[in-house]
């Protein structure tokens, strides 16, 4: 499908957006890690775009160039030194120029000879970016949070149905082992009957507030009316292409709540088994958002004010993003340094330890795989539909500071106008 140079608003479904800061990519990688030295035949191979060459991008390319069968063939960045840079790192990779480097995405999109693309931009972009892609016939990686709304997670997962496009959430704690082995424990039988589920994220936040004013630079060196995309218009000020747009309610997600929320609430739906839905009610308190599934299980959603902030009953060692499943006859918990804290001990039996959620090699793995076998990915758009919805209700209670309740068919929320009108955004038209 060729993607006009102007399409019409109605064709970029709601949105989310941006690439993140101006950054250093970390050029310098091992050879053994980018496959240098193997690589598939041209039958076999798995060619890849990449859009937004934001800081997350920096770790996950060069763990997606380690696979053999995977040649990435284009990068698109709004700001020139990142696509530069992108460049440069792609082609001295293979030791050719072939590369290319594009300002707008949809450049990339109209191309044939691209089969799946990373979507690596901030938040604003990844639901448009990843609808705008399928509906080109590439399969999609994005980074998370998927969507800024209710509705951009409602509307990406419909058009990867529609397309039936491969679709992978970057969600890489599904594809790690300590973090399988704590849900599979949960799975098991061997914590007794699961009652209460707990997620951390970062305490609540949100700046309504611009920064000052600056002159707009040449959109050659950064497009802003590209890098705003949908979200509402407002002054250049080189900071927010420097990574200080977090936390900005027109560019992030859920109050800051998906930025762990989409990976340890994500985990948690995995452990009660709740993929194909969401909890029925959400409760906002001082310290923690309490929701409760409709089998009865409690989901807690823990702030923490900074990633190591002690709390009384979790085990700090353990690491970012920790999770906790409990069980009438036992415990586990896992976080990002690997292992797992099981009581009673004797559940420890045959547990080893095992390597750090931060990894997203086995991840992207599954996702090329399944772009060739076309089989649901380990975090495809049905799971991050209803992982992402959980949260983005659990941060609207927040917001609103009152208890909601969720109709988990429909994905509105029961007797509350308000709520319901927040679960998506007014979008800007910046395609003129």
């Amino acid at each position: 499908m060729k993607i006009s140079a102007k399409p019409t608003r109605r064709q970029f479904i709601r949105t989310a957006s941006t690439s993140a800061a101006a950054i250093s990519l970390p050029w310098i990688i091992p050879a053994d890690v980018l496959g240098k030295g193997a690589s598939a035949a041209p039958s076999d191979r798995i060619t890849l775009g990449v859009i937004g060459m934001g800081p997350r991008c920096t770790y996950v390319l060069p763990q997606m160039l380690g696979h053999a069968d995977v040649q990435c063939v284009a990068v698109t960045d709004v700001q020139a030194s990142r696509r530069e840079a992108a460049k440069a790192f792609v082609d001295k990779q293979y030791g050719n120029s072939d590369c290319t480097m594009y300002r707008d995405f949809r450049e990339l999109l109209e191309r044939k000879d691209i089969d799946a693309v990373l979507i690596a931009t901030g938040d604003r972009w990844h639901a448009a970016a990843s609808i705008l892609a399928a509906k080109a016939g590439k399969d999609v990686y994005s980074e998370k949070p998927c969507g800024l709304t209710i509705g951009n997670c409602r509307d990406l997962a419909e058009t990867i149905r529609e397309t039936g496009r491969v679709f992978q959430a970057g969600t890489q704690r599904r594809s790690v082992a300590n973090f399988q082995q704590a849900v599979e424990l949960a799975h098991s039988g061997r914590l007794g009957a699961i009652h209460t589920l707990h997620a951390t994220v970062y305490t609540p936040e949100i700046k309504t507030e611009w920064l000052p004013g600056e002159p707009t630079p040449d959109p050659n060196v950064v497009d802003w009316n590209l890098w705003l995309g949908p979200a509402p218009w407002r002054p250049f000020n080189k900071k927010y292409v420097e990574g200080e747009w977090r936390a900005h309610w027109d560019f992030e997600s859920g109050a800051r709540l998906l930025d762990w929320g989409a990976h340890t609430v994500d985990l948690c739906q995995w452990a009660n088994n709740a993929d194909d839905t969401v909890p029925l009610t959400y409760e906002p308190g001082e310290e923690a958002i309490t929701a409760q599934y409709a089998n009865g299980v409690n989901l807690v959603i823990h702030f923490l004010k900074t990633p190591f902030e002690k709390r009384p009953g979790w085990v700090q060692e353990l690491g970012t993003c920790p999770v906790r499943f409990e069980g009438d006859e036992g415990t586990v918990e896992v976080g990002d340094s690997g292992g797992m804290e099981v009581h009673p001990a004797s559940l420890k039996q045959n547990l080893p330890r095992n390597e750090s959620g931060l990894d997203v090699k086995e991840h992207s793995r599954n996702f090329f795989d399944c772009v060739k076998s076309r089989k649901p990915t380990a975090a495809n758009a049905e799971i991050m539909r209803h992982s992402h919805i959980a949260c983005h209700a659990a941060a609207l209670s927040w917001i609103l500071g009152r208890r909601l309740e969720m109709d988990p068919e429909q994905e509105t929320f029961v007797n509350d106008d308000e709520a319901n009108g927040l679960r998506t955004r007014p979008e800007r038209d910046w395609t003129l």
